[in-house]
């Protein structure tokens, strides 16, 4: 499997939720429901752990993906991810940021690349 880059810079290919849809198991779903519940304070059920990626343009994204501000940007700029924006690093990634910081090294390590070459 080819590794994804989600928009934000998180690994979508080791996200469990992106995991479980691709492997079609309906255990793991159940888990991250339940410990996606609790970490978030919401109420994610199974069936709401359905994703194929963020970057996916047909296929199925988990519920915060389509509310996703970054998403939604990059999605409109026709980018592959946010290491390729002219106004990296923005407000929004910041933010994030401060949440995942692996996401940021993700960007990083692209940009590092793209400019190298």
């Amino acid at each position: 499997m080819d590794r994804i880059i989600a928009f934000c810079g998180l690994k979508c290919t080791e996200c469990p939720a992106f995991l479980a849809t691709q492997r079609d198991d309906d255990e793991a779903r159940i888990k991250v429901a339940e410990t996606w519940s609790s970490i978030y304070n919401s109420d994610i059920k199974p069936h709401d752990i359905n994703c194929d990626g963020c970057i996916s343009k047909n296929g199925q994204v988990f519920r915060y993906c389509t509310i996703c501000e970054i998403r939604k940007c990059g999605q409109k700029k026709g980018i592959i991810n946010c290491a390729y924006c002219d106004e990296y690093e923005c407000q929004k990634l910041t933010a994030f940021f401060s949440q995942a910081p692996e996401a940021k090294k993700n960007l990083e390590h692209i940009r590092k690349t793209l400019y190298t070459l």
